[in-house]
């Protein structure tokens, strides 16, 4: 009895569906192969490439000496920096991913209600501070350490403080002060999809939902806003995600490199630490390679959670 086309379809293994399935579609393929090739070369061989390079001792100047789970036994058990590092990073994002991912999204929100123009003059002044190349340069002045800062001399004025605060040399107050500015940074990328997601909301489903029994614009946003712009949300999640546990330029730029007692350190300045100044490439990707677990991890539990929007 002759096969039909489904049945013969289904007796090819996976490499011949695929490479049938490439010659059918042959044109797409061609257009997805330069950043597919520039992905693969830039971004995955190099990871694993670094999962390799942490079973090793390697220095650059001797060739790479296998070594098996020495460094993470080093990281975990005999890296006190580490464990500082570890305990900032998480306290960092538990506290900026969560904070910054809401005010992104309900400023987004409450923008997209303006007219056009408006809208767009509120977008660039909500966006502009993660693209400014001198941010780091106002918020050096707001926390300097004398009475001339503007966070000293606001508190001194109204009698909260007798003498000016050492905001980025005591550890009591560096973390403080890398929340607010990290805040303020973070509200670009995901802030920016919100807003396109918002936009691209059907306003016949909010006619639909009223029909279906919506009342109030709360129902509205949990049955018809987030559910229809999951794909926003779900990237935003993810920038928000990398951005927080990859916190490194303020800290550095603002509490010093090293910071007083290791406060403002982190996962990625103690990566850079050892990667770009003591060149130990070994120990570092190990580091690399427990932060990338982590993001995965995190990213993977935020997956679940977004799934569930407008249930």
């Amino acid at each position: 009895m002759e096969l039909t086309k489904t049945e013969k379809f289904l007796q090819l293994t996976w490499f011949q569906r695929l490479i049938r399935d490439i010659k059918k579609s042959k044109h797409y393929y061609l257009l997805m192969a330069p950043f597919t090739i520039l992905f693969f070369t830039f971004t995955i061989i190099p990871v694993f490439m670094s999962l390799g390079i942490s079973f090793t001792y390697f220095n650059l100047l001797e060739p790479a000496q296998f070594i098996g789970l020495d460094n993470y036994v080093k990281l975990f058990l005999e890296d006190d920096v580490f464990i500082i590092a570890l305990r900032n990073t998480l306290i960092l994002a538990v506290v900026t991913g969560p904070v910054s991912y809401l005010l992104a999204f309900v400023f987004a929100w409450l923008i997209n209600e303006l007219g056009p123009k408006l809208r767009a003059f509120m977008t660039l002044i909500f966006y502009a501070p993660s693209i400014s190349g001198n941010a780091f340069l106002m918020w050096l002045i707001i926390f300097s350490g004398d009475m001339h800062g503007y966070a000293n001399a606001f508190l001194i004025k109204f009698g909260f403080i007798s003498e000016p605060i050492l905001w980025l040399k005591d550890p009591s107050y560096m973390m403080l002060v890398i929340i607010i500015v990290q805040l303020w940074l973070s509200l670009g990328v995901s802030f920016l999809a919100f807003i396109a997601g918002l936009q691209s909301v059907d306003r016949t489903l909010y006619e639909a939902g009223a029909i279906d029994g919506i009342r109030n614009r709360w129902q509205e946003l949990w049955f018809i806003t987030l559910p229809s712009m999951k794909p926003q949300l779900m990237f935003g999640a993810v920038m928000q995600i990398t951005t927080s546990l990859a916190i490194a330029q303020v800290s550095m730029q603002l509490v010093g490199f090293p910071s007083v007692q290791y406060a403002g350190h982190t996962i990625v300045t103690h990566l850079i630490d050892y990667g770009t100044v003591r060149f130990d490439l070994g120990y570092a990707s190990a580091i690399a390679t427990v932060l990338f677990l982590i993001m995965i991890t995190t990213n993977l539990i935020v997956r679940q959670i977004l799934r569930k929007v407008g249930e």
